[in-house]
């Protein structure tokens, strides 16, 4: 645990020398704060017609489609760059296991995530404010619990496929390509098939989140499927690192 942890901390810090992920961030945060604004403008149109208080789960909704383009080039060069640059063979010496490497770098990579996502609760805060007798914070809670845990898969996926690839630019469009598909594409053939549809809408990454857990409901499936795609990424990633080694 030491070791992860050590590993996680430097990926972390590498993130805040990189521009990279700097334009990560202000694109989520920048697109964010303008979805926010117009959620304000409507929802005060409404109310002079007596219309509810405003919602901030569809924030989060917003935060989580953006992952799935931006995430890739979060994870693309975790272990790739490493392979490439020869400083991997170097990492293999050290007295580190091959999944204590990759889940530091998946962890950095995740803190960093977090670190944005913390941000962004100034707008359940903000809104809480404005509204009587307050928002439910348990649909907010379940919300961001469902973030986190999006956000864990996407990560630990990016990181595997990183692992496999010595070339970032192909780690990248491979991992954009699973992310497409596991969102948009993975659910498509249940609104053909008269039986068995359910199987493939419980793939899907984004049921599970926007007709969930983003609606205030946490259900042991959900926790199930995106604790088993993270645990997937970080085993593909060290088996990965661990056929590096015996080459």
């Amino acid at each position: 645990m030491r070791n992860i942890w050590t590993i996680a901390k430097r990926e972390y810090d590498n993130y805040f020398n990189s521009p990279l992920a700097y334009a990560v961030a202000v694109a989520i945060l920048f697109m964010q704060g303008i979805y926010f604004a117009l959620i304000l403008y409507v929802t005060s149109q409404q109310a002079m017609m007596g219309g509810g208080a405003p919602e901030t789960t569809p924030i989060n909704w917003l935060f989580v489609f953006l992952m799935i383009f931006l995430s890739p080039a979060l994870t693309m060069r975790l272990i790739s760059d490493e392979a490439r640059m020869g400083t991997l063979e170097l990492m293999l010496t050290a007295p580190v296991r091959d999944f204590e490497l990759v889940a530091g770098k998946w962890l950095g990579a995740l803190l960093f995530v977090l670190s944005i996502a913390a941000i962004t609760l100034i707008y359940p805060i903000v809104v809480n404010n404005f509204v009587q007798p307050g928002i439910d914070w348990m649909v907010v809670l379940s919300s961001y619990l469902g973030l986190i845990l999006v956000c864990s898969a996407l990560l630990a996926l990016g990181t595997g496929i990183s692992a496999v690839f010595t070339n970032q630019f192909a780690a990248f469009f491979v991992t954009l390509g699973l992310f497409f598909f596991l969102w948009f594409m993975v659910s498509l053939p249940a609104g053909y098939l008269p039986q068995g549809g359910d199987v493939f809408n419980y793939l899907s990454l984004s049921d599970h989140f926007a007709q969930s857990m983003n609606q205030g409901t946490i259900n042991l499936g959900d926790l199930v499927y995106y604790l088993s795609l993270t645990a997937l990424g970080l085993f593909v990633g060290s088996t990965a690192v661990e056929i590096r080694r015996w080459r």
